[in-house]
């Protein structure tokens, strides 16, 4: 046991901080930037069938998102919390975690099972009368809604195994998913002539995949031994995963509103818009998502280290990591600035995609680099429990700012004025970011040993 113990002191509080953030982001950043792939390839097909296809799974995107939000939000939770006691030594109570995160998962799905049956046609009506549209919208949706309870487990095992350092086995079962959907997208689509329920049924296979393959990593990882009887939901356990998976899931649900909100605004312009609006989101992804996995490997370094009362290794994860994520960003802010017409043409783009598309990627992209610093200094308010910050950044960035003034400068200024709001929020996000990092850093991290 004390060797057992040794080797988890050196992977997570010895080594150097910068090998240890490419060790643990660089497989998980890998595993992103696939998931990213499959986003834009899963559009790329589904545009093959009609605009209007691609319309339809863009009013689902508001749909989508809260599903992820509370599988990622629970995940975050549960990982932030598992490292914090695996950097105290505690691990039985780590492994507590991990069994009340995979029923919280369970419950979860439940639910949303339920709600993909009575909410999803309900919700839709709101955004458009277009028959066509409506069902090809209704059936993606409702399929991914139903069979989501592979997504919940998967991105829980993904997290436990993050929370353990073994990003490696999290990366492998992400690719083996998002493969297995990139695969499965043509042949359900076009080949069987499923359309758009095709691309669903091809995602939710994917998930299944990817659920299987990291069941097997946790159960054979070396830190995490789960039984049955860890499976037992304790309330100070939900109590724990939930202080920072909670404002987690309200942020990551807040963008389920500013989705359907902006939407909205567009469909007053055009359908087309609603569609420009979806093929950013589809290719700001392969920017973001390495951000975000390089941010889910600072977390459990973070954690760890504040754990084990390390301060100076804390800060150091925290500066490094957002540098990192910010030259990530100036790159794609070249791309998208540069390169507009020729991503837009990933899509089978028309004139008019064009007209709208081309100012709309290089004005939204330049609030990448903000975006980045944003999330690099929340990385340190989930793992240390703080994750009510995060939550705050973005009720301000996409509810108090975004939705109002997109609201407002589309009267002044046309469709532009909604992407330019997006360069007014995150300029906000990232002052309120700071701020809040200022707040933590002096309440919780200045205070530890060093």
């Amino acid at each position: 046991m004390a060797n057992e113990n040794a080797t988890k002191e050196n992977i997570m509080g010895r080594e150097g901080i910068t090998p240890l953030l490419f060790r643990i982001s660089l497989p998980l950043m890998i595993s992103m930037l696939v998931q990213a792939l499959y986003n834009i390839v899963d559009s790329m097909f589904v545009a093959r069938l009609s605009e209007t296809a691609l319309t339809a799974v863009s009013l689902a995107f508001p749909l989508q998102n809260l599903l992820i939000a509370f599988g990622v939000g629970t995940g975050v939770g549960m990982a932030s919390f598992l490292s914090r006691k695996l950097g105290e030594r505690d691990e039985e109570s780590a492994t507590k975690v991990a069994g009340n995160g995979i029923s919280i998962a369970s419950i979860t799905w439940a639910v949303f099972a339920v709600l993909g049956l009575t909410v999803v046609k309900p919700f839709l009506n709101l955004f458009s009368d277009d028959a066509e549209l409506l069902g090809l919208s209704t059936g993606y949706s409702e399929i991914v809604m139903v069979f989501s309870l592979f997504m919940f487990l998967s991105m829980m095992n993904e997290r436990i195994l993050q929370g353990t350092g073994d990003s490696f086995s999290s990366m492998l079962s992400q690719m083996t998913g998002a493969i297995t959907n990139i695969i499965l997208d043509p042949i359900f689509i076009f080949t069987l002539g499923f359309g758009v329920n095709g691309a669903a049924a091809a995602t939710v296979i994917g998930q299944g995949v990817g659920c299987a393959v990291s069941f097997v990593c946790v159960i054979r990882n070396k830190f995490i031994h789960i039984e049955p009887r860890h499976l037992k939901i304790e309330k100070r356990m939900v109590k724990a995963i939930y202080a920072v998976g909670a404002p987690t899931i309200i942020t990551n649900s807040i963008g389920t509103v500013m989705t359907g909100a902006i939407n909205a605004i567009l469909i007053s312009f055009s359908t087309t818009a609603v569609s420009i609006f979806s093929v950013y989101f589809k290719l700001q992804s392969f920017v973001f998502m390495p951000i975000f996995g390089l941010s889910s490997g600072m977390v459990p370094i973070i954690a760890y280290n504040y754990g084990a009362r390390k301060r100076k290794r804390v800060t150091e994860t925290i500066w490094k990591g957002t540098f990192i994520a910010s030259v990530i960003m100036i790159l794609g802010t070249l791309a998208f600035n540069f390169f507009p017409r020729e991503l837009l043409s990933l899509f089978s783009a028309t004139e008019e995609m064009y007209r709208i598309g081309i100012p709309a990627l290089k004005m939204i992209s330049l609030c990448f680099v903000p975006a980045a610093i944003s999330i690099g200094l929340g990385s340190s308010f989930q793992a240390t429990g703080y994750g009510v910050g995060t939550m705050i950044v973005s009720i301000c960035r996409q509810l108090m700012v975004l939705i109002p003034v997109a609201y407002i400068l589309s009267i002044f200024l046309g469709i532009n004025g909604v992407w330019l709001s997006f360069i007014v929020a995150e300029i906000i996000g990232l002052v309120v970011s700071i701020a809040i990092y200022l707040k933590v850093y002096s309440s919780r991290i200045r205070p530890i040993e060093g």
